[in-house]
């Protein structure tokens, strides 16, 4: 169905979606004079040689001036540039964009004094403090290509990402603070560096007073460089070049580094800021993320600076820092205007004050707006947050690899009526889709896969690092001419999209998009184990929760309570905490096609409690059994526990 024409979709966002679609060059061009260059493009879309959209390639800029030095020399000096927040150390601080800038432009130049130059990576290891922006311009200051590993990830996938990015530094905190639990981070770093291949010349850590590191010849203290640097002014690079490798979670096991341009992306994230989020220069804007993800990156980071906003930078969970109305405190304390979070945040404060008592206490009517995404939006949280609240609640939907959204109610260029369960419209420059699997065009609320037309908008990635043809092969080799989602859903009769979920096995938790194939990975390694199948099944606080499924081999004689514990903490241990797999239930069998598959898809079904029918593939019938029993003996179990409790 063509979005561009709907008759029930506004004059504005309907001129200005078709110019974008009709006339990309001649659009984004225009959006491109929100950037200061320090040559402006003339090249605004080309195509490489393995026919993928490229932007700006002959323009010239740095994002770090764009975003600070360019504010300073404006006058925004003295504007606030981030409000950091820690409940869980009792700490804030206000830095503004000269201070910003100052202590950017000296920790690049430790870096540089390190080797780091253009081009070179650096893995960033850090919590929600300042510095860890701080050393995410540093490196665009250099022209380097910063990769940031979220703190809560467990050596074994720190290493992985530093065997593939081969950073020549990394850059870490000597802690995190999880509530009231402090995590040393000295001893994942060091771990995850003797597993990987690739040795980093140096490592940096940055002590805080919660629990001081023991350096090693290595590492470098962080004040102690920052002392001692010169300043280093910015380097101009390519509106094509890399600014980041952001891995997210591939089915194969194998996390994705999905690699970002630096001209495309500070575009998309200026003019998202005007026309989706409705941020003008001196307004707050406050996303409740970490750093870690692509939600940090784009709209803690980059966005709000690149808009002459101040960003809130949030060391503190929704919840239990101290209590459920922890977003309300900040948004009235800090005067925020729009609001961005997770589904699963509201979850989890509607879990603790259901009645929204707490919002009482604050006066939030500074917010115009609260945006969700990261996950769907559920109806009944949508309907909790638009009875509670007297702003609109805007579902918008995005990924990783586009860096910016891809539908979303926009705000300040024309806002709409909402509809639960819906996104709303494509976003200029997504030229949305949806195609039955011979490629075929679906009409209205016909459910098929979710597809973007080439040429991608600015700001999407370009590339998987290192690997060019898994690129083409996970995004654009299905549907030729078009970048697959790997999601499911259809268009209503008014031009609305609804996003169904993941066709793949990537699951969505709290949020956070993790890989069942990569956990597989991890439980199949057990020497107890002879195969196994990890899902995602419903949770109503989380969205999804994995589950393992485990044959064990033949001749195991050990407890199967031992082995759960045992597959449990094998993960948390290869993986983190984050990926919350919690549940392993034994069987005998699994259901399969005649060809060996697994049927994921029936497993979740059964799982879920919904009704399904049994696949003219299935090799063994009697093998849906097994299962049922053992995902009944769970629910069993569960309610036994609850009743204890």
């Amino acid at each position: 169905m063509s979005l561009t024409c709907h008759r029930t979709i506004m004059s504005t966002y309907a001129n200005e979606f078709r110019r974008s679609i009709e006339q990309p060059e001649s659009f984004w061009a225009e959006q491109a004079r929100r950037i200061p260059w320090f040559k402006a493009p003339t090249q605004i879309l080309h195509y490489d040689e393995a026919n993928h959209a490229r932007w700006f390639a002959d323009g010239e800029l740095n994002i770090c001036h764009a975003a600070l030095d360019h504010h300073v020399e404006q006058g925004r000096g003295d504007q606030p540039a981030i409000f950091w927040d820690s409940p869980v150390t009792d700490s804030k601080r206000t830095l503004t964009y000269r201070e910003m800038r100052d202590q950017v432009a000296t920790f690049a130049g430790a870096l540089r004094g390190l080797g780091v130059e253009k081009g070179d990576r650096v893995v960033i290891y850090m919590p929600m403090v300042p510095e860890a922006l701080v050393a995410m311009y540093a490196c665009a200051r250099l022209g380097a290509v910063h990769s940031v590993v979220f703190g809560g990830f467990a050596p074994h996938e720190l290493a992985v990402r530093i065997e593939d990015a081969t950073p020549k530094v990394v850059v870490a905190a000597s802690c995190g603070v999880e509530v009231n639990k402090v995590l040393p981070y000295k001893g994942v770093i060091d771990s995850a560096v003797e597993q990987s291949s690739h040795k980093p010349d140096a490592c940096v850590i940055f002590q805080r007073e919660q629990h001081t590191a023991e350096l090693s010849e290595r590492d470098h203290d962080w004040a102690a460089l920052m002392a001692s640097a010169e300043p280093a002014d910015c380097v101009p690079v390519k509106g094509t070049d890399p600014l980041y490798v952001l891995y997210t979670s591939g089915t194969t096991g194998k996390p994705k580094g999905v690699v970002r341009d630096t001209g495309g992306y500070a575009v998309a994230l200026a003019y998202s800021m005007e026309a989706i989020y409705d941020i003008a220069p001196g307004e707050v804007f406050f996303s409740a993320s970490d750093v870690g993800w692509v939600v940090g990156h784009s709209y803690i980071v980059y966005a709000p600076l690149l808009r002459g906003a101040t960003s809130v930078v949030y060391e503190g969970k929704p919840v239990k820092t101290p209590d459920a109305g922890a977003f309300w405190r900040l948004i009235s304390e800090y005067q925020v205007k729009s609001f961005f979070t997770a589904p699963t945040a509201f979850r989890a404060i509607k879990k603790e004050d259901p009645d929204g008592k707490l919002l009482a206490q604050y006066d939030i009517s500074c917010m115009k707006a609260l945006f969700l995404a990261g996950e769907r939006l559920d109806p009944p949280t949508f309907h909790w947050l638009d009875d509670l609240l007297e702003v609109p609640v805007i579902d918008h939907w995005w990924q990783t690899e586009t860096g910016w959204p891809i539908a979303a109610n926009l705000h300040g260029l024309e806002p709409m009526p909402t509809k639960a369960g819906s996104a709303t419209v494509p976003v200029p420059g997504f030229d949305v889709q949806i195609l039955d699997r011979e490629g075929e065009r679906m009409g209205p609320m016909e459910q098929g896969s979710v597809v973007i037309k080439q040429p991608m908008p600015p700001g999407c990635l370009v590339g998987v690092w290192g690997d060019p043809q898994r690129f083409h092969s996970a995004y654009m080799a299905a549907f030729p001419g078009y970048y697959l989602t790997g999601d499911g859903g259809y268009v209503d009769e008014d031009g609305y999209l609804f996003i169904m979920g993941r066709t793949d096995d990537v699951i969505n938790v709290a949020g956070h998009r993790l890989s069942t194939g990569e956990m597989e990975e991890v439980v199949g390694a057990h020497s107890a184990v002879a195969e196994c199948a990890v899902i995602g099944i419903h949770d109503a606080l989380k969205g999804q929760l994995p589950i393992g499924l485990v044959i064990p081999k033949d001749g195991f004689e050990g407890r199967e309570d031992d082995l759960e514990q045992e597959l449990i903490a094998l993960v948390r241990e290869k993986i983190g905490p984050i990926a919350c797999f919690k549940q392993v239930l034994v069987v005998d069998r699994l259901p399969k096609t005649r060809s060996g598959k697994i049927l994921r898809k029936l497993l979740r079904s059964i799982a879920d409690g919904k009704e399904f029918g049994i696949p003219s593939t299935i090799d063994d019938p009697a093998s849906l059994q097994d299962v049922h029993e053992a995902m009944k003996a769970r629910e069993v179990g569960a309610a036994h526990e609850a009743r204890q409790v």
